[in-house]
């Protein structure tokens, strides 16, 4: 929050922990204001994801995500770890634990490999323009 505050900008954070508080946490949002909703990781919102798009869509609020799923599934961008690179390291851990090593010695990795993907045609129906220095950075644009 303090960065936003720096930038002169303000948060609203909502909290929905059942699949029925998502459409009314979005309608606050939207009256409130907000001009973009950031979904953050969450079991229940990856479930919930195309009720989360349309509500968004609807209320012509931008989503923000950390999976290239949802900006696939029609969100606006995402911004997050790139799931294959985390899959293809899981199963070289699975390799060396069938082959005798104990997991205890094996060193903890993090995803090195970030991307950020942008849905242009989602863009185009919020009535976004997209900077072309943002999407020069962008790893993928989905047209």
């Amino acid at each position: 929050m303090l960065p936003a505050r720096a930038r002169g900008m303000s948060t609203l954070i909502e909290e929905a922990s059942k699949s029925d508080a998502l459409a009314p946490a979005l309608d606050r949002m939207a009256q409130a204001g907000a001009q973009v909703v950031i979904v953050q990781p969450n079991g229940l919102f990856i479930n919930q994801r195309n009720t989360i798009l349309r509500q968004a869509l609807a209320a012509r609020l931008p989503t923000i995500f950390d999976d290239r799923g949802a900006v696939e599934a029609g969100g606006f961008m995402s911004y997050g770890v790139n799931q294959s690179e985390g899959s293809r390291h899981a199963a070289a851990f699975v390799d060396k634990i069938l082959k005798g090593a104990k997991p205890g010695d094996l060193p903890i990795e993090f995803s090195t490999k970030i991307e950020m993907l942008i849905n242009l045609k989602t863009a185009k129906t919020l009535g976004l323009d997209v900077p072309p220095t943002l999407l020069a950075r962008a790893d993928e644009v989905i047209e």
